[in-house]
């Protein structure tokens, strides 16, 4: 730890130097930030799983999430897909290069999903039968099973050189998208440079500084003016730094807490799963219609959110993009009198059959937006006579969720997470497939049919359709959608994305740092 703070001293010492004693032209070369937690974390690999959870700066994709949230071409040039949905057939650009000036072919996309299926990597490519480089720029892929799923797969799997993967690949890469790395520190700094030979848009800046510094210290560099770009936590939203303005960035990941909704049992692997509060269906639905989100915003993320109805809300082309009325609170009342959930004690927590109305939940202890929302939701919920019990948890605790609830980040561009969360088949499937344990068979075969369609169209109406029925049963309840907040140094452009990123661990409005420039 002492090492780490003597290095970001030295790091905002030269950041302080460089700020002093430069020309305004000077000054519009370099750039210092502070991201998201995500950008310092290391693990660059692809083929290990990054970029399935954060966006990846450093290479190139065959396709990406554009406009609207809807699938583009990146690396790709054309894509074909077989009547039978078996085979996706990529022909690539010609122009592509990695960071060291060689050109990357179908040999190296063929390559970077090999050792992706290979590796263990949350990148989940069970459905890849083989890969076949038909010619320098065209790859086959065939699957052992209709796989809508595939083309999201492939925003986000970067494409990595076969001549060049290493052991230990993910701290130092050799890139094939818009940076390159210069010097890495582990959880302290990032030094960046435009990659000369990456086809897409090319940064104006020279480099890129990227360090890791706590809330405060960040706010107070910022303030004197050694930081360009600062992400911070929603509760500094409302401060005030000379030279700065506040850039708060809509994400379409939402806050939700899952309600397991099984009776406490032992599961296959002898740990407890199931929750007998939560298990009441009545219990789940009061909680639904009966806390107020649009405050739950306020108390929890300082008004930098908006409430969250269902997965993906309003921007995501699959989903059914429902609202409804909540804060119903003589309603949810109602649901639990009937249900026979009563506070016979009068200590202000309902019971029956002798089982309190109470349980724990988890709030990410290094995330203060789902920490914050479990504490609100919390008091909130104590109107219903539901007594929820917060705790903060590290990350490797609290994923392990089938007993005790926590607060997830829901929602990224791919229906990918509904299956992963929703389908039956992924209950018990790893640390955080399907926590509460939900079945349901015809959700299950509505997202077996999306699975299989070959058309968009028809799948997103069966993941929309899927979406709809598994509402009705409220495996998870959602509360917000929060907004990622910045301060960004006047004179600095930072370009519309068109779209609305995932969270990222703050780190979403790094995505287009390429496009950044100083206004002349």
């Amino acid at each position: 730890m002492r090492g780490m703070k003597k290095g970001v001293v030295a790091a905002l010492a030269c950041c302080a130097l460089l700020f002093s004693g430069m020309a305004s032209a000077k000054i519009k070369e370099e750039i210092v930030i502070s991201g998201g937690d995500n950008a310092l974390a290391g693990k660059f690999d692809p083929t290990m799983g990054y970029g399935v959870w954060s966006f990846d700066i450093f290479h190139c994709h065959l396709l990406k999430v554009g406009k609207e949230n809807m699938l583009e071409k990146d690396l790709a040039v054309a894509e074909r897909i077989s009547p039978d949905g078996l085979t996706y057939t990529y022909e690539i650009r010609k122009d592509a290069k990695f960071a060291d000036g060689r050109p990357l072919t179908a040999r190296d996309v063929a390559f970077t999903f090999e050792k992706t299926k290979s590796q263990v990597s949350a990148a989940d490519l069970t459905m890849l039968e083989s890969v076949k480089v038909l010619d320098d720029y065209t790859v086959e892929f065939t699957l052992s099973k209709p796989w809508s799923l595939f083309p999201h797969i492939a925003t986000y799997i970067g494409i990595v050189p076969e001549h060049a993967y290493v052991e230990n690949y993910g701290d130092k890469p050799l890139c094939s998208g818009a940076w390159r790395i210069v010097d890495f520190q582990k959880g302290q700094q990032l030094i960046l440079e435009p990659n000369p030979y990456y086809y897409g848009p090319k940064s104006p800046f020279k480099r890129v500084s990227i360090l890791k510094l706590d809330p405060d210290t960040a706010l107070a560099a910022a303030q004197s003016g050694q930081l360009d770009f600062v992400s911070v936590e929603s509760e500094f939203a409302m401060h005030e730094v000379e030279g700065m303005t506040v850039l708060a960035l809509d994400v379409l990941n939402a806050l939700a807490v899952n309600l397991p909704v099984i009776p406490e049992t032992t599961g296959p692997d002898g740990k407890t799963v199931g929750n007998n509060v939560t298990c009441d269906i009545a219990v789940r639905k009061a909680l639904n219609i009966g806390i107020n989100r649009a405050l739950l915003v306020e108390q929890a993320l300082n008004g930098a959110g908006k409430p969250s109805y269902t997965i993906g809300d309003d921007v995501l082309p699959w989903t059914s993009r429902a609202t409804f009325e909540d804060n119903r609170v003589e309603e949810a009342k109602k649901l639990l009198e009937d249900a026979g959930w009563k506070d016979d004690d009068g200590d202000g927590v309902r019971e029956k059959n002798g089982v309190k109305a109470r349980f724990v939940v988890t709030g990410r202890s290094n995330d203060m937006a789902r920490y914050n929302t479990v504490v609100a939701l919390s008091q909130n919920a104590k109107a219903l006579g539901i007594d929820i019990v917060v705790k903060s948890a590290p990350w490797s605790e609290a994923r392990h969720a089938r007993a005790v609830p926590t607060c997830w980040s829901i929602g990224y561009p791919s229906p990918s997470d509904f299956y992963l969360y929703y389908h039956s088949s992924q209950i018990n499937r790893g640390a955080i497939g399907n926590p509460p344990s939900y079945s349901n068979k015809r959700v299950d075969e509505s997202i077996d049919n999306a699975l299989r369609a070959t058309d968009l169209a028809e799948a997103n109406a069966y993941w929309q359709e899927a979406e709809k029925l598994a509402r009705e049963d409220v495996p998870f309840l959602y509360i917000s959608r929060t907004r990622n907040v910045y301060f960004v140094r006047d004179g600095l452009r930072i370009p519309d994305l068109g779209k609305v990123p995932g969270r990222n661990q703050n780190g979403a409005g790094l995505e287009n740092m390429n496009e950044w420039y100083w206004a002349e």
